[in-house]
């Protein structure tokens, strides 16, 4: 169960009446488990990285999700595709950490090269899932209203949008 990633102008069928979580997410579950990954890689580094190494990659991983979270949070679509943008901007982060990890022969070959394989598959689904958000907003589904009644009326289409899902 999850967003419809290419092209389209709203949910999967399977989800038009059910609402749904950050948690939900494909992308967001895809990353979470990245990030388990990324938090196994920084328990194999030598005690001399530990700390430094150890404590960005764990940091990134952890604003990978963070920011998917938060920016499923917001109300216009502008707001999550910022937060979305972060997240990805986490995952070039990590890629690089793997590089890394490679370079100072930290973890094999093989496993960085499995980690990277996925983190660019984290990578399709984030790219994905923008596209969707961009689509959207494009449709006119997000709108910036004056007034006394912003509060009321942004909480009204929230519910309206989150009620298609």
């Amino acid at each position: 169960m999850g967003y419809n990633v290419t092209r389209g102008n709203g949910p999967t069928p399977t989800t038009a009446n059910t609402f749904q979580t950050f948690e939900d997410l494909e992308v967001y579950k895809a990353a979470r488990e990245f990030r388990k990954a990324m938090y196994a890689v920084s328990r194999c580094l030598p005690d001399s990285e530990k700390y430094n190494l150890g404590r960005q990659i764990r940091r990134a991983a952890v604003s990978l999700t963070n920011n998917m979270a938060e920016g499923h949070g917001r109300f216009h679509y502008p707001d999550q595709i910022r937060f979305f943008l972060h997240s990805r901007g986490s995952l070039q982060e990590l890629i690089d950490d793997l590089n890394v990890c490679l370079d100072e022969k930290y973890v094999q070959e093989a496993d960085i090269t499995e980690s990277k394989s996925e983190a660019w598959r984290v990578l399709g689904l984030i790219n994905g899932y923008l596209r969707y958000l961009r689509d959207r907003k494009q449709n006119g589904h997000s709108v910036v209203r004056d007034g006394e009644n912003d509060a009321m009326a942004l909480l009204n289409e929230a519910l309206s949008i989150s009620a298609q899902f």
